[in-house]
């Protein structure tokens, strides 16, 4: 690997940061944010229906979970997340010449599903927070957060088969084939986690699962049920798995060297947790005195009963040598590398114009998301 030579900018903590430069510099993110917008305007009320289902006290779990109400049951304008994904299905409706109104179900089902697998990996990895408030776990404790995630996962589904057409029968098997691939993902990171190494190749297949698959299937969803055949579905499918990886890859980079204001998660939050991430497994790859000792430091660590009490010394150390082994600047490599393959996939589809450059537009925001 070679050393770092990306455009280099400041973080918050005084140490560089490398910027990932878009593809489109000319693409105003205004527009981005009129995309993120009016997914979350269009879904929220048919996903907010949604969760009137459920039974007391999971709707008041799931209502703070989405940041719609406090902790104590008030009314909230809590951050709900970026809404990618709802963004995405909708674009996916236009992108198969429907209106985007048709792929407001899928939109709603796949942010169920999304955030099925956030209270439950919250639980798993013991992360207190999310989006600058206390997890639903650490507020009403495992047992809701276990609950209301499954009954989430049980809604998507029905939102989609009480449409009750072929179309939505097709868009259902995508999202439970995308749903069982998440769910793999999230099971390889956490053996991961035990083990002392991980190839690059596995630490890929287990990020396109955990996240490439339900990106994959945000940008199809709503182009089966606008009534796309299944290999338009498909390429876009490809463009939103490739996706996936290139937001996975921004993510890594944010889990070591994120400004916690921005994230809403510790310092070195990936390290604190072990994760064998991007960053993390090209640095033990690349071979050399960094790399070496950085694999020292992890293979103790893992033996370590006093490792719940490394001070933050002790975690920049262990991310300043996975950037001198060059796992830092491999992975924004890889971010570009997917953003570029996601972007040639949109060749495959015949849409409109202003769909494809909205789809461009939102890969670029993906890539660039600040550190």
């Amino acid at each position: 690997m070679s050393p770092s030579t990306a455009p280099m900018s400041t973080g918050t903590r005084g140490e560089t940061v490398p910027t990932v430069p878009p593809a489109n510099p000319a693409v105003d993110t205004a527009d981005v944010h009129a995309l993120l917008e009016r997914g979350r305007t269009l879904s929220t009320p048919v996903l907010r229906a949604a969760i009137d289902r459920l039974a007391t006290p999971m709707d008041t779990v799931a209502a703070y979970h989405f940041g719609w109400i406090d902790a104590e049951g008030r009314p909230s304008d809590g951050d709900g997340g970026k809404a990618v994904r709802p963004a995405l299905a909708l674009l996916s409706a236009e992108a198969a010449g429907a209106a985007p109104e048709k792929g407001i179900p899928g939109a709603v089902a796949v942010e169920l599903i999304h955030n099925f697998s956030l209270l439950h990996d919250d639980l798993m990895d013991g992360d207190e927070q999310r989006r600058h408030r206390d997890t639903v776990w650490k507020v009403h404790g495992p047992a809701q957060a276990i609950l209301v995630g499954d009954a989430l996962f049980a809604l998507a589904n029905e939102v989609l088969l009480e449409i009750g057409t072929p179309e939505a029968g097709r868009a259902t098997r995508r999202l439970t084939t995308a749903t069982r691939k998440l769910i793999d993902g999230q099971a390889q990171d956490i053996s991961y986690e035990h083990r002392e190494r991980v190839t690059v190749e596995e630490c890929l297949e287990m990020e396109g699962n955990k996240t490439g698959a339900l990106l994959a299937c945000a940008v199809s969803i709503g182009a089966v049920l606008g009534g796309a055949d299944d290999r338009t579905a498909d390429t876009l499918e490809s463009y939103g798995h490739h996706l996936g990886l290139a937001f996975q890859a921004v993510d890594d980079l944010l889990g070591i060297w994120g400004d916690p204001e921005a994230t809403g998660k510790q310092t070195w939050s990936d390290l604190r947790q072990r994760k064998k991430s991007l960053p993390v497994v090209a640095a033990l790859d690349a071979g050399g005195p960094a790399s070496e000792r950085l694999g020292e430091l992890l293979a103790a660590d893992a033996k370590s009963s006093d490792f719940e009490n490394f001070s933050e010394e002790e975690f920049a150390t262990r991310a300043a040598l996975i950037e001198e082994a060059g796992g830092r600047e491999w992975t924004s490599q890889e971010a570009r590398r997917q953003h570029t393959i996601a972007i040639e996939a949109l060749d495959g589809v015949d849409m409109p114009e202003q769909v494809r450059a909205q789809l461009t537009a939102l890969a670029d925001f993906v890539v660039v998301r600040k550190r």
